[in-house]
């Protein structure tokens, strides 16, 4: 049969591209053909409407809502998460396949499409059928997804600004730079002075992550609410960073202004005020209660738990910190890029947000503790393939390859294949190494103001050799209890893969 298929994860990184993979080479082991159209977060090169014509079936693999549904209107398809198409692309197949044996369905529903919401919007999927604990996750994906690209610019900005300031000012950069007018900056900039792009990186930086609470709370509010909790989402954000509620009063402000928009978009109202609804009436009341309840009432609370929280963090040292790192580092390394990996990557990434860190700030060090854990999966993965072969599929094989890559970039996905095929010893091995590494990175003291970037941010961590290390030695534990555990009771799979090999070898004459 002849398939077409459109992938989409949150952030539009791993998972969209790893799916493609997956079901394009699942498919062709079947005699299918597969083409798939990516929606990743560099944009999409849509299908060719001939390709689609002649597809029997659609297989769409998103978390997200998939842009211009409406081309594949009256075609078989499924519809799945784009997890599953990782983990399991031959039974997605084996759905597909069905969908076209059972006939022509109706048009799929074009909910997020241009011809159905009046115009193009942000892209979110949040399941209403889903239970509450699945719904909280993807609303707060939805905001999470949104915000990491303001988080990664800013922060890789901002720490780029601190290197160039060590570089002109000397020992005292970190400080000097911050404290550049800012008039001065836009009126006198010179384009061979070192201090003035110092404080150019700072400032455009700084600008990029002052939306991250704002975007956080606004996405959330979205993901309950739709567009009409844009508005209220933004304002709530803002005002919490005016409180110094944080990212916690992000997060609250989020669901308080997704619900009072969603409850307000659902009232009863004359026909003739119904034009004014979305433009004034939705946005005006929701924002202005949002705003009284972080301005007077729950705003304070949520700020002096977020003082509570900065203070605990920055009296946390020796084997406190120790052990934070090997709590992160072992959520970073449990589900490689799932709910409990994106809450300590989140957990890291807002403290960035905390004003008046100095430099050396169990912030950074969390950040980089994060960053180091989160390589160490696949890295692992990648080596152990290398030094036994014979424990590994052809496929683990090549995909360990594309793992090196991967793990270098911080790209914890990378070990996704592994998982799938044989999950309790490859997720005890990540989970053990990356704690390893988690702990390693507290313990040489290695901070980062960097979000992402893996490797090539290294000149922006500090001592990067002992960064390395940490990598290294979890890499190596890593790797070394997940061929100690393969060689205890080797996978079916490549037993089987192994004896078709044997009997396929030509026989010596």
């Amino acid at each position: 049969m002849k398939f077409v298929a459109v992938t989409s994860c949150p952030t539009g990184i791993a998972h969209t591209y790893m799916a493609a993979e997956a079901l394009e080479t699942t498919g062709k082991a079947g005699g299918h053909e597969v083409v798939v159209e990516t929606q990743g977060s560099a944009g999409s090169t849509p299908l060719d409407p001939a390709v689609i014509a002649a597809a029997d079936g659609v297989i769409f693999a998103a978390d997200l809502e998939v842009k211009d549904r409406e081309r594949f209107a009256g075609k078989p398809f499924v519809d799945v998460g784009v997890k599953k198409a990782v983990h399991d692309p031959s039974g997605v197949l084996d759905q597909a396949v069905a969908a076209v044996e059972a006939g022509p369905v109706a048009a799929p529903a074009t909910a997020g499409t241009p011809a159905a919401s009046g115009g193009p919007r942000p892209a979110t999927k949040v399941d209403p059928n889903a239970g509450v604990g699945t719904r909280i996750r993807q609303w707060l994906m939805t905001g999470v997804s949104y915000m990491i690209p303001f988080v990664a610019a800013g922060g890789i900005m901002i720490a780029l600004g601190f290197m160039v300031a060590q570089a002109a000012w000397g020992e005292t950069g970190a400080v000097e730079v911050t404290q550049v007018p800012l008039q001065e900056l836009i009126s006198g900039f010179s384009i061979t002075s070192g201090q003035d792009w110092a404080a150019l990186l700072f400032q455009t930086g700084n600008a990029a992550f002052a939306f991250l609470v704002p975007v956080l709370s606004g996405f959330i509010a979205y993901g309950i609410a739709d567009r009409p909790g844009l508005v209220p989402g933004f304002v709530g954000g803002s005002v919490s960073v005016l409180v110094g509620a944080g990212f916690l009063g992000g997060l609250v402000t989020g669901f308080v202004a997704g619900f009072l928009a969603l409850w307000i978009s659902r009232w009863k109202v004359p026909k003739g005020v119904r034009g004014v609804m979305p433009v004034v009436v939705i946005p005006l009341l929701s924002s202005l209660i949002t705003g009284f309840l972080m301005f007077v009432v729950i705003g304070q609370p949520i700020a002096n738990l977020m003082e509570g929280l900065t203070s605990w963090l920055n009296g946390l040292s020796g084997s406190n910190l120790v052990l934070m790192g090997a709590l992160l580092g072992a959520m970073m390394g449990f589900d490689l890029g799932g709910p409990i990996n994106k809450v300590a990557y989140t957990f890291a990434v807002t403290g960035l947000a905390t004003e008046g860190l100095s430099a050396g700030a169990v912030q950074y060090q969390i950040m980089a503790a994060v960053m180091a854990a989160g390589m160490v999966a696949p890295l692992g993965m990648a080596l152990a393939t290398f030094v036994r072969k014979r424990l590994f599929t052809h496929a683990e094989q090549e995909n360990g390859k594309a793992a090196v890559l991967l793990g270098l970039s911080f790209i914890s996905e990378g070990a996704i294949p592994f998982a799938a095929a044989d999950p309790w010893r490859v997720i005890v091995s990540s989970l053990v190494g990356s704690s390893v590494t988690g702990a390693l990175t507290m313990a040489v003291g290695s901070d980062l103001r960097a979000p992402h970037g893996g490797v090539w941010v290294l000149p922006l961590i500090s001592n990067p050799l002992g960064f390395l290390l940490a990598v290294a030695v979890g890499t190596v534990v890593t790797a070394g209890l997940v061929v100690l555990l393969k060689s205890l009771k080797p996978s079916p799979l490549v037993q089987a893969e192994q004896a078709a090999d044997a009997a396929a070898a030509p026989v010596p004459a």
